[in-house]
């Protein structure tokens, strides 16, 4: 009896990646219990504009108001990791939904539906969204379904591909055989067929969606004050760029640092599946 391969462990970059991932998610949530961090949005003003100094307490230094820059920029990583990983949430189910549907429908539907995403992938969402949020106000399930509706169209393509290849294999073919409806199929064999290659492509979309929810706090578009995300807070330090650099770098060098790690962990895990799937 053949002997089943080994699975390949996860590339070194990936698992760095997600030390890296997980680390800046610590800090950010425990970080300001465990260093004993002032509240972020209370002035200190005997404080204002303050270099960053370990004896002073305020480690990152402080705004223009007194706020301590270390405490606000873990809160606004919070926000900002929340705000993308629920946005990516409705982009998972989104578009694994519609490219199952297309994939598997095949025919004048997949056609349509594909020519729809093109459709979409034309439109200048991002201003769209900027829009919605201008005039119906800053709303945080508007802000949620806005990032969700505008990174989910690449996923789509990616699952809508993959189905159609699944749908042309033997379990599928046995299953409408044996009668099972449409619904079914996709239900009981499809999606969770496609669900892992949704979840590698989770490291991919959801550094997309934390960068549109920095742009559009940047833009002063994010959530209501006194709350603030890193793209809020990068667009208060371009303001405060000549008295307190400070206040735009470190805000600055934790999105960077996380979007970075984001996308080489995606790279990896696809280049993991790749191979998995080629090994198989």
């Amino acid at each position: 009896m053949p002997r089943m391969p080994a699975p390949r462990p996860l590339p070194a970059s990936a698992r760095a990646c997600l030390w890296l991932i997980g680390a800046l998610a610590l800090a950010c949530w425990a970080g300001p219990w465990l260093l004993d961090l002032p509240d972020p949005h209370r002035p200190d003003w005997n404080a204002l504009s303050q270099a960053p100094s370990l004896s002073s307490g305020h480690w990152f230094g402080t705004d223009a108001i007194g706020r301590d820059i270390l405490a606000r920029t873990l809160a606004g990583g919070r926000l900002s990791l929340t705000i993308g990983a629920l946005a990516t949430v409705v982009a998972l189910v989104v578009g694994l939904a519609y490219g199952a549907i297309a994939g598997y429908a095949g025919g004048r539907t997949e056609r349509a539906m594909v020519r729809a995403l093109d459709v979409l992938s034309a439109l200048p969402f991002l201003l769209i969204v900027i829009l919605l949020l201008a005039l119906f106000g800053r709303s945080l399930w508007l802000l949620l379904a806005a990032i969700g509706g505008y990174v989910w169209i690449d996923l789509a393509r990616v699952v809508r591909a993959e189905a159609a290849r699944l749908r042309e294999m033997p379990f599928v073919l046995a299953a409408r055989a044996a009668g099972a409806r449409f619904d079914q199929v996709l239900r009981w064999h499809l999606l969770p067929n496609l669900l892992p290659l949704g979840l590698v492509y989770l490291g991919l979309i959801l550094p997309q969606a934390i960068l549109v929810e920095s742009f559009l706090g940047f833009l002063g578009l994010g959530v209501d004050e006194p709350a603030a995300s890193w793209g809020g807070l990068l667009g208060e330090g371009t303001q405060e760029l000549d008295v307190a650099p400070w206040s735009l770098l470190f805000p600055a060098g934790f999105l960077v640092a996380t979007l970075a790690a984001f996308q080489f962990l995606g790279d990896g895990l696809r280049d993991w599946l790749d191979v998995r799937g080629d090994a198989t």
